[in-house]
């Protein structure tokens, strides 16, 4: 298994984000968040297809922080069904892996 991945999470406003990313980063579940803005989401939903205005939020974590931070943002996510999608990091500057270990370190 990688030993970090990027998470993505879709929420239906900035500032739900935003609270979202605060406490993500007070708890040392991920070491950068970067929120996008401007995403339009198609999706199907209780047996149609709907649509929504959304942001991403794009995590950068350990895969061994995944299972917490998963479960973080079910609790305090507004949706019932939030989008949260792992993908593994194969490559990347080991200064910068370096730093999202340091920072996702359990306090």
């Amino acid at each position: 298994m990688e030993r970090y991945v990027i998470v993505y999470v879709t929420c239906p406003s900035a500032n739900e984000a935003e609270i979202l990313t605060q406490q993500i980063l007070q708890e040392h579940l991920a070491a950068c968040v970067n929120i996008v803005s401007g995403i339009n989401s198609f999706y199907h939903w209780q047996g149609r297809i709907d649509q929504a205005a959304e942001v991403m939020m794009i995590i950068k974590t350990k895969t061994d922080r995944l299972k917490e931070l998963t479960n973080f943002v079910q609790m305090h996510h507004s949706y019932d069904v939030p989008e949260i999608i792992a993908l593994p990091v194969i490559g990347g500057s080991d200064e910068y892996l370096s730093w999202i270990n340091a920072e996702t370190e359990e306090r």
